[in-house]
């Protein structure tokens, strides 16, 4: 599809609720971007603090770039779609609005999907402590070239991690797709959807996005609401066998033993409620056995080309094979 012509190269939506404290961080990252052509569309998602008062500073001083809106509280996913609604740009990006960007990060990512004719251009990102320290490095795309066509290489499917704040979208993707209202793991959801229409990525391997993990983040609540994930992996599986890749049925197992168990495995280490706990772990049980993966496939695994499962910190290669061997009487004691 031709992209319509527009003077902004890149529309970045930052939905906002209650960040007063680190608002301001994530907006200076932005106005200071390299690349000039682009829009900040920041969408007050009903915020009760003082996050309204940060918006209408930044719209003032850079009138040009900060675009600000309020809406009742929806949700970060109608958030998303308010601001992909208004976008005028050729590039769509999702900036959290506790985080912060190194200030080249979409001149480089803009410049290497239009290099490449790239749908959706990928960099890596990193976790950082409320004082600015490096936590983990995610590595996305570990030794791969600038671009990659997706049709030779599908096994990225299921080896990237689908957020959406480390990505550029062309915008024609989301061409009658949004992010679902009302759930969690929107990302998990619609991403791998996005990356089912493209035929080539761009990736470059700077660590552009820094992922602050807060303290009082909500994503510290761990309660059935994970059971969206497998909701999630089960959107994703649908479209995936009706896609243009839907022969290639391996890549689909793999990312459902990814996202389906392990992403899932590692949520429910975290929930707290005995009963929550149990009706989780009979669900995965269920979707485990619906999908037909065993568990030699399971453990088996690989990712970036390695086992999965031996690439990761013994404890948690304790608890994962525990977990896949049903002793979750033990995993319960060891997880309290």
């Amino acid at each position: 599809m031709t992209i319509e012509k527009s003077n902004i190269k890149v529309s970045i939506i930052v939905p906002v609720y209650n960040v007063e404290l680190y608002l301001e961080k994530c907006l200076l990252s932005l106005v200071n971007q390299t690349l000039q052509e682009i829009e900040i569309l920041v969408v007050n998602d009903g915020s009760q603090d003082n996050s309204q008062k940060i918006i209408d500073d930044f719209q003032q001083k850079y009138p040009e770039k900060i675009f600000g809106f309020t809406k009742e509280n929806g949700g970060l996913s109608d958030a998303r779609n308010f601001g992909i609604d208004r976008a005028k740009g050729q590039f769509l990006g999702f900036v959290d609005s506790d985080d912060y960007v190194s200030e080249t990060m979409f001149e480089e990512m803009y410049n290497l999907a239009i290099k490449h004719n790239a749908e959706m251009t990928i960099c890596n990102l990193q976790k950082v402590d409320e004082n600015g320290n490096i936590t983990q490095k995610l590595t996305q795309l570990s030794g791969f070239s600038e671009k990659i066509t997706l049709k030779d290489n599908l096994f990225v499917f299921s080896d990237i991690s689908y957020f959406a704040c480390n990505k550029i979208f062309r915008r024609d993707l989301f061409d009658g797709k949004r992010f679902k209202k009302g759930v969690h793991f929107e990302d998990i959801e619609l991403i791998p959807q996005l990356l089912l229409q493209c035929q080539i990525l761009a990736f470059t391997p700077n660590y552009h996005y820094q992922y602050l993990e807060r303290q009082d983040s909500i994503s510290k609540s761990h309660t059935t609401k994970g059971l969206d994930i497998l909701k999630a992996v089960e959107a994703v599986s649908e479209k995936f066998n009706q896609s243009q890749f839907a022969h290639q049925t391996k890549f689909l197992k793999d990312f459902q033993i990814l996202e389906g168990v392990y992403t899932f495995l590692a949520y429910l280490a975290f929930v707290k409620e005995d009963s929550d706990f149990h009706k989780m772990s009979d669900v995965l049980d269920d979707f485990i056995k619906t999908k037909g993966l065993k568990t030699k496939e399971i453990l088996q695994y690989r990712r970036f080309g390695k086992n999965y499962l031996l690439s990761l910190p013994l404890r948690k290669k304790i608890y994962y094979i525990l977990s896949l061997l049903r002793l979750r009487k033990i995993v319960r004691i060891l997880t309290n």
